[in-house]
């Protein structure tokens, strides 16, 4: 004999409730950032030309990665500051062009310097309302000693809440 709310409900009720509990808790913000960060990040050095940053973007449909110098995080480009750094081929120089431009630039040169990190125990939801205040894309996730552990996007937070 079956007792208590599964025997009232049936166990679809059951897990209908415990996937709500789980959506109300995402929503309540007390999921961690190291919940949800990607983990395994693709990293730049500083010398790396930009058109490996160009080709890691485009074939990894990625649109961050971080810059790193000796596991130490030091700057972040995106693929805003790729297009600015590329703006000859805007002006109808073409694709050939482009191409030869960023072999000539490192990532040092573009990558941004001042960075907004967050912890990997911080909730999901500072993570969120620090991306909206500051109006960008990613937060690199960060240890003691600026050490890169992961990276979190706008779409991974959206991902949590859609799913």
């Amino acid at each position: 004999m079956i007792r208590g709310y599964a025997a009232k409900t049936g166990w679809e009720d059951q897990l209908s409730e415990r996937i709500q509990t789980m959506r109300y808790m995402k929503l309540r913000g007390r999921m961690k950032v190291k919940d949800v960060m990607v983990k395994e990040v693709t990293t730049l050095g500083l010398n790396e030309e930009l058109s490996l940053a160009d080709d890691i973007m485009k074939l990894g449909r990625v649109r961050h990665l971080p810059v790193v110098d000796d596991e130490k995080l030091v700057g972040i480009i995106s693929q805003r500051d790729l297009f600015k750094a590329s703006l000859g081929s805007a002006m109808g120089f073409g694709e050939d062009v482009r191409r030869d431009f960023l072999k000539t630039v490192v990532v040092k040169e573009v990558m941004i310097k001042e960075l907004i990190t967050i912890s990997p125990e911080a909730d999901m939801k500072e993570a969120g309302r620090m991306m909206l205040e500051k109006k960008i894309g990613c937060l690199p996730v960060v240890e003691e000693g600026d050490r890169l552990v992961g990276l979190i996007t706008e779409t991974d937070i959206l991902r949590q809440y859609i799913m």
